[in-house]
């Protein structure tokens, strides 16, 4: 425990991966994967290639944890020894997660807690929860300090994606402002991103697979010159081989950006974005 008693909590849906989880010791809210026979847990009772691999059967529907589990979980956190908890998630503009926890932490005793909504999603959110814990945890920042300095990361952190095809985002409902239109070509591929207000829309088109995940690179690389220094990730939907190639890639074209995480999205998010997705996120440093 650090010497601040300060946790960090984060949604499945932020995409951290395990060994980071593990590190810094940061509690994991898992989202819901609702199938027809049975209800499973994000990536404690259900792991992404179990899910991909069931898609052709049945696309399940994903759902928030009920309130009882978020209060368990900031029971867990007190009766550890915490005073103080920030939690991480992914945008309020794409899931109800945000405001179901800001709900629960409001009408809970015993522990003081600040709910951010990073108006991102996967590991654009991700990156944001590790840097809250690295600021726990490597800096030992105090309690106010972190909710100032949290809150600035979020505008310096992007997630740019591109997809297999849009039908599983129009199944789910999440298309928010990218055309469905552009899903019904097979060559033409948009590059998805989050707005300011969180939203998804479409950052570049491109035509080919080939040449949408040149053009991840491509505004990776642009969003990564704003700053001196970016920590990349490099993560890919049931797609490793090119995910591995697209590290590669990445670190040898954004220069001023080091490929700090890299691995596989979260079930809950492959459930509305399907096989196929290639994306990096870009925390500015």
């Amino acid at each position: 425990m650090n010497k601040n008693k300060i946790a960090v909590m984060a949604d499945s849906g932020t995409d951290v991966p395990p060994n980071y989880r593990e590190k810094y010791g940061i509690y994991w809210l898992p989202l819901l994967i609702n199938y027809s026979d049975r209800t499973y847990l994000d990536g404690i009772d259900i792991q992404p290639h179990e899910m991909y691999d069931r898609l052709p059967v049945e696309i399940p529907k994903t759902s928030l944890p009920d309130r009882g589990m978020v209060t368990d979980l900031f029971d867990r956190i007190k009766a550890d020894g915490y005073e103080k908890l920030l939690v991480v998630t992914i945008s309020s503009g794409l899931s109800g997660t945000y405001n179901m926890v800001r709900l629960a932490a409001e009408d809970y005793s015993g522990l003081e807690i600040s709910v951010l909504d990073t108006r991102n999603i996967s590991i654009g959110s991700g990156l944001i929860a590790i840097r809250a814990a690295q600021m726990v945890n490597d800096e030992e920042m105090d309690w106010h300090e972190l909710l100032i300095r949290i809150k600035h990361e979020v505008p310096k952190s992007k997630v740019f994606f591109c997809l297999d095809t849009l039908k599983y985002l129009q199944k789910g409902g999440r298309i928010g402002l990218v055309s469905a239109m552009l899903g019904m070509s097979l060559s033409l591929k948009p590059i998805i991103s989050c707005n300011a207000e969180g939203i998804y829309y479409t950052a570049a088109k491109a035509i080919g697979r080939a040449r949408s995940i040149q053009k991840v690179l491509d505004l990776a690389k642009e969003f990564a010159s704003q700053s001196s220094r970016s920590e990349l990730a490099v993560m890919n939907g049931y797609a490793e081989e090119e995910g591995i190639a697209t590290r590669r890639r990445a670190e040898a074209f954004i220069v001023n950006g080091e490929v700090t995480v890299t691995g596989q999205i979260g079930a809950a998010l492959g459930v509305h974005t399907g096989p196929g997705l290639i994306g990096i996120g870009v925390l500015q440093r």
